[in-house]
């Protein structure tokens, strides 16, 4: 009896130890289960408040995603980029005067710069507000297109009636510091921002300029600069002048009345003046050529694969008999140097001036998300017959210096010898 008892007291222990231990199996496997969720939750949370996070704070995200794509080369380490980063962080003496907007849009400027094409650069938001706005034609600054001539930030066009050809200005000009800044090591887009500024307030601009034998500072007060691209008159002897200053969004409207007043008054000639003109959109360019061109290409557009674009002319033609002379001079640039280009090569005008600009490159305009942008070059221009733009830009059919003596004179020995010209074909 007691041993039968004994064994019943074994067997029952040994049920209550299996059932224990299946139970702590289950409760393992719950807890597991239940941490499991948790670490899921948990990093879902933490992810999107790391989304929220770069939201609201502006800071970066992806900084240690790895690529998967296979696109980067296996010899660049990225781990570089943010073990600078970090460095910075620790050990820079002014941290509390680091920003990590500004840090990350200069890395992109950069980035954009070490390709050593002064005209593909990286433009944050503010930047590319400003571009936007200038080609609307209205914006705060001094009235004066610059660009980079052998690396070195140079005057292409002080625009007629603004400031900086009222405080002396001209197109040449060496540009060797504003504000005391150095130019040197400034991109395009940075020099046009720290130039520009409220109406009202001044900047001062060291200049050099050909015959001078020292620098000479320049005071410039901003303005709003609101540009008419297109203005007209008529001459005392029969001759229409127009002039375009720059190819923006009201050019086309503009010269649509031009021409309705041309067409109404009938000239003995035209003087289609580009000096100092800049560039702007190429459709507008083609549109202004197009009104000359009949038929044929424009412009041709080549790509880095020897890959060939034509850009044909409308149709339009509206001024295709009437005698023309095209003023250019060094500012001329660009969408300025096409339509000239154009012309001469059809042989629909003299081409009366200087050598234009040579800024003969095309730059796409890339927007991203946050507002900033970049400017990219893609391609170059060639006139009709093949002859590249840039850097060689368009050569006039006759040669005539405006000197700085001219300037102060009153003289504009380019625009007697166009009227000349015109003059000469009507008798």
């Amino acid at each position: 009896m007691f041993n039968k008892e004994k064994k019943e007291d074994r067997d029952q222990g040994g049920f209550l130890k299996k059932a224990s231990l299946v139970v702590l199996i289950l409760i393992f496997l719950l807890f597991s289960f239940l941490a499991g969720m948790y670490v899921s939750k948990t990093n879902e949370a933490f992810g999107e408040f790391a989304k929220k996070e770069s939201i609201y704070l502006g800071k970066l995200t992806g900084k240690y995603n790895e690529d998967n794509q296979g696109e980067l080369s296996t010899d660049i380490d990225f781990s570089l980029y943010w073990e600078l980063w970090d460095t910075l962080k620790a050990k820079y003496v002014d941290r509390d005067k680091m920003e990590d907007k500004r840090m990350f849009y200069g890395s992109l400027k950069g980035l954009a710069s070490s390709l050593g094409d002064p005209y593909t650069v990286f433009l944050d938001p503010k930047n590319s507000q400003e571009f936007s706005e200038s080609l609307s034609g209205t914006f705060e600054g001094i009235g004066a297109e610059v660009g980079m001539r052998d690396d070195v930030l140079t005057v292409i066009a002080p625009l007629d009636g603004m400031p900086a050809q009222k405080a002396g200005l001209l197109t040449g000009d060496k540009i060797f510091s504003v504000d005391g800044e150095s130019t040197l090591n400034m991109t395009i887009d940075e020099a046009i921002s720290n130039i520009r500024g409220e109406k009202g307030t001044v900047v001062t601009l060291t200049i050099y300029r050909e015959g001078m034998e020292e620098t000479k500072d320049i005071k410039v007060t901003r303005d709003v600069i609101r540009v008419n691209s297109v203005t007209t008159r008529m001459e005392d002897n029969n001759i229409f002048v127009i002039k375009i200053s720059n190819f923006n969004e009201d050019t086309i409207n503009l010269l649509n009345k031009a021409i309705i007043e041309i067409l109404v008054k009938n000239p003995d000639g035209i003087v289609l003046d580009l000096r100092n003109n800049p560039g702007g959109y190429l459709e507008t360019a083609i549109e202004v050529a197009s009104e000359w061109v009949e038929e044929g290409v424009v412009v041709l557009e080549r790509f880095s694969n020897d890959q060939e674009i034509g850009y044909q002319a409308r149709g339009i033609a509206r001024l295709k008999d009437y005698s023309t002379v095209v003023l250019v001079n060094m500012g001329s640039a660009s969408a300025s140097e096409i339509v000239a280009g154009a012309l001469k090569d059809y042989g629909l005008a003299t081409i009366v001036g200087v050598k234009t600009f040579g800024k003969g490159s095309v730059q796409a305009l890339q927007s991203f998300k946050d507002g900033s942008s970049a400017k990219i070059t893609v391609a170059e221009w060639l006139t009709p017959n093949g002859d590249s733009i840039n850097k060689e830009g368009v050569t006039p059919d006759e040669e005539v210096e405006y000197t700085l003596e001219n300037f102060k004179e009153g003289k504009d020995p380019q625009m007697e010898r166009a009227l000349e010209i015109l003059n000469s074909i009507k008798n």
